[in-house]
């Protein structure tokens, strides 16, 4: 379609990126280094790391595993960690070497993990100790050459770091880590690298940068191919979309880093203009991470839903000041209208969402900084890219129509790791990601997520959006999270399922909330059946698992597990 929304563009924001500005994303880590090297990079922990010791770490690295491991341009290297100060130091070691980063979930099964290294088949992985247990179970499936172990404390330093490396072992039934076959510990790692030049490589726009896994919540994992080039360009187009100041930024990186919205936003965005990156290594421990945000002056942050959710509801949290916070940027799930505009009154920051995927390294789109508060759209696409509505058999439909949302742009990726079918199907002939989510464009070019495509509910030949039947749910005054699903029904074919979490202090009466969801939704939205759970199952960004509460319903027959509150019809 035409590009109706330039016009929503801030002055400033060109319509076009240069997809090509950098070599390679180790010279943007180059650059930055040289021109911040006093500046703190990273804070973890209550430590810090300057541009200074992020190089001469990541150079030792990336000298290692040339000389030592004898890794060659284009092999693998896993990467399995939380939001440890070793995790952009290996990251960049890799990228620098020329090498492919592997991003491993940690709290992957040993099934999980095995899956992903014999598909990616890295020749190295690096693993923080809490997760060699894992790991080893792994092994046995899909074996790696060389394991390099990292205790969480490694880069803290001194006391600091060896207090928190014994707290964490003593609290943990841990595998140690002389168990693992062909370990080497970190500091070891690096202390070897220190003993031989680092060989620069060559490294294009074309060559591989990240096999990105997908989260696994539809089935398996396919590694995503994204080139050095895919996240230059996502680069450039947050950089431009986002203008922040060089040099005087630090932003809460409370989501995974081995997570692609983290990944790119937070710590490759940060990284070129020089900011500082909060890595919040357990963003779960919520009066912790409040207490980190006290202890900062922050000015940007990013999240999920569930989590901007978590913080207006902590008292502590909203008792802080927020002198220097100027930006949130809310991804990988729909965030709901209550939590923003609760989000706006105790910050006096708009929650701008976005959208991307895996595939697109993975900005999409983003709502307009100058936007004034929460508007429910995923705002327009960002310079060099192309939105289209497209119906199963790759025809546009008109503004306003319901269609899948396809993309087109410098930053979608070059296919799905060996699996060429799989590459072919996602794509339409025309170069036009498949994206798998409904939406809708608007005759002003603002586009809004439906739901996403496998997940809607057809009830006797009427579509359900289980966003929809959420969004409003989480208004109910005794509802803190809601997750709908569709379940099998004789009469209808199905029907909508309605998984809460009451409101802490609330005792939520289901009756009332049915009453409610009666006021405000058609009759064939109103969920058949509510539960009442006390948690529902998410991924370790915090995105709620809509699969896993369908495989507990196929499990259970339409049975409650225990401990649930349910109300039929």
């Amino acid at each position: 379609m035409e590009r109706v929304w330039l016009k929503h563009y801030e002055a400033g924001v060109p319509a076009e990126i240069d997809a090509r500005a950098y070599p390679s994303l180790a010279a943007v880590f180059q650059q930055s280094c040289e021109r911040f090297a006093e500046r703190d990079a990273f804070h973890n922990m209550g430590a810090a790391l300057t541009y200074r010791a992020f190089d001469r770490h990541a150079r030792d690295f990336a000298a290692f595993l040339q000389h030592e491991l004898g890794l060659q341009k284009g092999d693998r290297v896993a990467l399995m960690m939380p939001n440890v100060l070793q995790y952009p130091v290996a990251l960049f070691g890799v990228l620098r070497a020329g090498l492919v980063a592997v991003n491993v979930n940690p709290m992957y099964t040993h099934r999980e993990l095995a899956h992903q290294l014999s598909d990616a088949r890295p020749r190295a992985i690096v693993v923080v100790e809490n997760f060699c247990h894992t790991l080893q179970a792994a092994l046995r499936d899909a074996p790696v050459e060389q394991v390099i172990v990292t205790g969480l404390g490694d880069l803290l330093g001194g006391g600091r770091g060896a207090l928190v490396n014994f707290a964490v072992r003593h609290v943990r039934r841990m595998v140690p880590a002389w168990s693992i076959p062909g370990r080497v510990r970190w500091k070891k790692a690096l202390e070897l690298g220190t003993d031989h030049d680092f060989d620069a490589p060559d490294i294009g726009l074309d060559d591989l940068a990240f096999l990105q896994y997908t989260g696994g919540t539809t089935g398996l994992a396919k590694g995503a191919m994204l080139t050095h080039g895919n996240m230059i360009a996502n680069l450039e187009q947050i950089s431009a979309w986002l203008r922040r100041e060089e040099g005087s930024e630090t932003v809460i990186t409370p989501l995974p880093l081995y997570h692609i919205f983290s990944l790119t936003a937070n710590l490759l965005t940060f990284v070129k203009h020089g900011g500082t990156n909060a890595l919040i290594t357990n963003p779960r421990d919520i009066p912790a991470f409040v207490k980190t945000l006290a202890a900062e002056p922050f000015t940007a942050m990013t999240g999920v839903n569930t989590l901007f959710n978590a913080l207006v509801n902590n008292e502590a949290f909203r008792a802080l000041t927020f002198a220097h916070f100027n930006l949130a940027v809310g991804g990988g799930m729909a965030v709901q209208h209550r939590v923003a505009e609760r989000w706006q009154e105790i910050t006096g920051t708009v929650l701008i969402q976005g959208y991307g995927l895996t595939e697109t390294s993975p900005v999409v789109c983003a709502n307009p900084l100058n936007v004034d508060r929460f508007n429910g759209t995923i705002g327009v696409p960002v310079p060099s890219t192309e939105v289209s509505v497209r119906d199963d058999a790759g025809n546009e439909l008109a503004a306003g129509e319901a269609g899948e949302l396809c993309v087109r742009g410098p930053q979608v990726m070059k296919g799905y790791w060996e699996k060429p079918e799989e590459t072919e199907h996602v794509f339409f002939v025309d170069g036009w990601l498949r994206t798998g989510d409904i939406a809708t464009i608007d005759a002003e070019g603002w586009v809004t997520i439906v739901d996403r495509k496998k997940d809607m509910i057809v009830v006797s030949g009427f579509k359900v959006f289980p966003n929809e039947v959420e969004d409003v749910a989480v208004t109910h005054d005794g509802v803190l999270e809601a997750a709908c699903i569709g379940v099998p029904d004789e009469e209808s074919g199905e029907v909508p399922c309605l998984y809460v979490v009451p409101r802490p202090g609330t005792e939520l009466d289901l009756d009332d909330l049915r009453r409610f969801l009666r006021r405000e939704l058609t009759g064939y939205k109103v969920p058949r059946r509510i539960e009442i759970r006390a948690e529902l199952p998410k991924t370790n960004v915090g995105k709620i698992l809509r699969r896993e509460l369908r495989d507990d319903e196929g499990e259970s027959a339409g049975q409650a597990p225990p401990g649930t509150h349910v109300s039929p019809r």
